[in-house]
């Protein structure tokens, strides 16, 4: 383990100081720095006790940042206009290449996996597991034409699993970065990776996303993305500081898991699409939106009104998420502040994500936007976060209102609900490597 002992003392001595500020996004107190670097080293150690006396040559650490999703809820599918980040909240990996075809993961609060790469096919027993993202983005790394190489990992994450930050897009990214780094040479650029991500969870994972999580997650910073064409997604930076605008942003864990809502989701998927097929296109970009609203007594009549107003939630988010990005180009706070306000009410009303018909007892997310708006007093914005039905919700709180916004929720919601969260420049990539010693 003489690598990996030359490793912490390079973490510990400054060397990657630099680095560390640029991914979680942290000014130059001492105790930002330290708590950097001790998380770190934590899964160097981490990794040196999971597989003790290995052979540590090439071993790198990775990131997969979590994502804020600041436009667009659930438009991506399809193929509309989002607005998202990625957040200094990741999943963090020390990774040591090996020499055969297996690929070995200890997770923290998890139990071990191994993953033969010479099976790529599907396992039904491996749905909604990590295994099953391994085994996704090894194949989608494999369709790309790369020999595929095993490695060992030691995993430890702060993205909250079911938060709504996306966890899984995250460790998508995270894995698909150790590939290209030990079996593609660096080839895959970050939206190939992000769509390499989006079929893992797809077809292995068993969710039916769209690109947005994975493209925040592997991209970085804030960004404009078109999924108009999901092969060639029309990306763009947008130049705002959001920590400069006089508000914090902050993701607040409703604590309620959404991991067994994937039905829920997919309700959403399926009813815009019968929709689009309706008339007879794919997805709802592709309709008319004019030609949409004059057909709705025969769309309901149909598909029944949730569809409808599902479908009318596109049309407006769609040219909402859009509206975003050009007021933050134009330095626009308030006018973006209304447009998240107004993107909240109508996922609230007509996407009606906020809460699950299969488990109505359970309305944590509607609890916390009433709490939320409560505390705010009309300033600020707070709208659902991501996929919604559970996990997190999303709040802009001015700086002056932070003390008492947070004692506010986790009075109600418990010690630690409450994420104030940075927009990190960079997405998902290997942080540092022993070779560079």
């Amino acid at each position: 383990m003489q690598n990996m002992e030359k490793f912490l003392q390079a973490v510990s001595q400054g060397k990657y100081d630099e680095r560390l500020r640029r991914l979680y996004v942290f000014h130059d107190t001492a105790e930002e720095l330290e708590a950097a670097r001790a998380k770190v080293s934590h899964v160097i150690e981490g990794f040196e006790k999971a597989f003790p006396g290995m052979d540590c040559t090439g071993a790198a650490v990775f990131s997969g940042p979590g994502r804020t999703e600041i436009g667009g809820n659930h438009t991506d599918h399809q193929h509309g206009c989002v607005l998202c980040g990625s957040v200094n909240m990741d999943i963090l990996a020390c990774v040591v290449p090996t020499n055969d075809s297996v690929v070995k993961v200890v997770s923290e609060g998890y139990p071990a996996l191994t993953i033969d790469l010479n099976d790529l096919s599907i396992h039904s027993e491996e749905v909604n597991t990590s295994a099953a993202l391994i085994r996704g983005v090894a194949a989608g790394v494999a369709k790309e034409g790369f020999a595929l190489k095993g490695f060992c990992a030691y995993v430890s994450s702060t993205v909250p699993g079911g938060s709504g930050l996306s966890s899984s897009a995250a460790y998508e990214i995270l894995v698909g970065n150790v590939f290209n780094r030990f079996s593609c040479d660096g080839k895959l650029d970050a939206v190939k990776l992000a769509q390499i991500g989006q079929y893992a969870e797809r077809e292995y994972f068993g969710k039916p996303c769209g690109l947005m999580d994975q493209a925040a997650s592997s991209i970085g910073g804030v960004v404009a993305i078109d999924f108009n064409d999901p092969s060639q997604p029309v990306i763009r930076k947008v130049d705002y500081d959001l920590a400069r605008s006089g508000y914090q942003l902050y993701i607040i864990d409703t604590r309620s898991c959404h991991a067994d809502l994937t039905d829920d989701y997919a309700g959403i998927t399926q009813e815009m699409g019968a929709v689009a097929a309706f008339f007879g296109q794919k997805v709802l970009r592709e309709v008319d939106e004019a030609e949409f609203y004059a057909a709705i007594p025969a769309v309901r009549e149909k598909l029944g009104d949730r569809a409808v107003l599902r479908a009318m939630h596109f049309f407006a988010e769609n040219s909402r998420a859009q509206a975003q990005a050009k007021a933050l180009d134009e330095g626009d706070m308030e006018g973006f502040l209304a447009l998240v306000r107004a993107s909240g009410r109508s996922s609230s009303e007509l996407l009606q994500n906020i809460w699950s018909v299969a488990v109505p007892a359970q309305q944590a997310v509607t609890l916390s936007l009433a709490l939320a708006e409560k505390a705010l007093g009309g300033r600020g914005a707070v709208r659902v976060h991501g996929g919604g039905f559970a996990g997190t919700i999303q709040a802009f709180v001015p700086q002056d209102l932070e003390q008492s916004f947070v004692a506010s929720l986790e009075a109600v919601l418990g010690e630690g609900a409450c994420h104030a969260v940075s927009v990190r420049p960079e997405g998902g990539c290997m942080v540092m490597s022993s070779e560079e010693e």
